[in-house]
């Protein structure tokens, strides 16, 4: 490989949680228009109107006033996940691109039984560091 030139990599982080509350009531918050219903760090959530038909884009509006707008990449009500990629932000991103997945499964049986198990990870582009991470920070608000 010649001198200078950078090798890419993906910077991956995952977080999980048990949220105590069945699945069924999760995963309706988990569309990309109610995740202020879902993540506590965000005020309002509101589609993106004008967009071509086969995009779903949405804008998020956080509480200490920064906007991103999210596409949705992939939805399954099958395997309960969504896939969503950040498009825009204000202020700009330190980094060029992130995708991130939040799926859930049901918990079955235990102390826990009809909560849910949450998985989001986030694939960030390589020329992210480590502060790029810390919205994983935000936790999910109780849904109970």
């Amino acid at each position: 490989m010649a001198p200078g030139i950078a090798i890419a990599t993906t910077n991956e982080v995952m977080e999980s949680a048990v949220i105590q509350a069945p699945l069924s009531h999760v995963w309706h918050l988990l569309k990309l228009p109610h995740f202020h219903q879902f993540l506590s760090a965000i005020k309002s959530s509101e589609v993106i109107k004008g967009t071509a038909a086969e995009t779903d884009l949405v804008k998020w509006t956080f509480k200490d006033g920064s906007v991103v707008e999210v596409k949705q990449d992939e939805h399954s009500n099958l395997d309960h996940f969504i896939t969503y990629s950040v498009i825009k932000s204000d202020p700009d991103l330190t980094y060029s691109g992130v995708v991130s997945t939040i799926r859930c499964w049901p918990i079955t049986s235990g102390d826990l039984e009809n909560s849910t198990f949450v998985r989001w990870t986030s694939k960030f582009a390589s020329d992210a560091d480590v502060g790029a991470y810390t919205f994983l920070a935000c936790r999910p608000k109780t849904t109970n």
